[in-house]
């Protein structure tokens, strides 16, 4: 069995291993420590029944810039030993429901290699994102990105009062919100993806 379940800070060192077992592109702590203190509701871990993190999900909310607000997946990853579970998806769609029931996002970005079919196939075919623009260069490696969206809700031509609210009163209301312990049910063979979870990053 392995559960989806919010991330708590005790879990950063463990998802830190994962990212570094999983993906090129690695981070200091800080940088997830930023993230929970920022955005707690938006990072999920997958952990299996020894209590071992096999998988996490690493997101943001982008509410500096001029564009509408919305939400960012920095990083993904599962290890290659819990792949094509459906764990992937269950772990984004679990981002991507705080992004807009908490904090009222109208879409969530991503950046992900060109040449990673299998995680590019999981978000085009399964969770539904779309080309945005391919941003040159954009790995440090040289390798270019797709820049990847996936819209929540209809674009909104007029603010209603609720958006006025700032980031720590969204977060004071919401925090107790979604539980950290694990979901219901089991996850099986049959899980709605067979693409890897290799993922895209910030």
């Amino acid at each position: 069995m392995v559960c989806i379940r919010k991330a708590t800070i005790d879990d950063l060192l463990a998802m830190q291993a994962c990212n570094l077992l999983c993906l090129p592109e690695n981070y200091q702590m800080k940088y997830y420590f930023y993230h929970i203190l920022s955005w707690p509701q938006l990072l999920y871990v997958a952990e299996d029944y020894n209590g071992r993190i096999v998988g996490y999900v690493l997101a943001k909310m982008e509410e500096e810039s001029t564009d509408c607000h919305h939400g960012h997946i920095t990083s993904l990853a599962v290890l290659r030993t819990h792949r094509k579970l459906g764990l992937a998806t269950k772990l984004m769609t679990a981002a991507q429901n705080a992004m807009e029931q908490v904090f009222d996002a109208e879409y969530v970005s991503l950046h992900v290699r060109k040449s990673n079919r299998a995680a590019f196939n999981l978000y085009t075919e399964t969770l539904g994102y779309k080309i945005h623009d391919v941003e040159a260069k954009y790995y440090a490696d040289g390798e270019d990105a797709y820049d990847m969206r996936k819209q929540l809700k209809e674009k909104q031509h007029h603010h209603h009062h609720h958006h006025h609210q700032s980031n720590h009163q969204r977060q004071h209301q919401h925090q107790h919100q979604h539980g950290g312990g694990c979901c219901s049910g089991d996850v099986t063979k049959g899980g709605h993806t067979k693409a890897e979870a290799r993922a895209g990053t910030a």
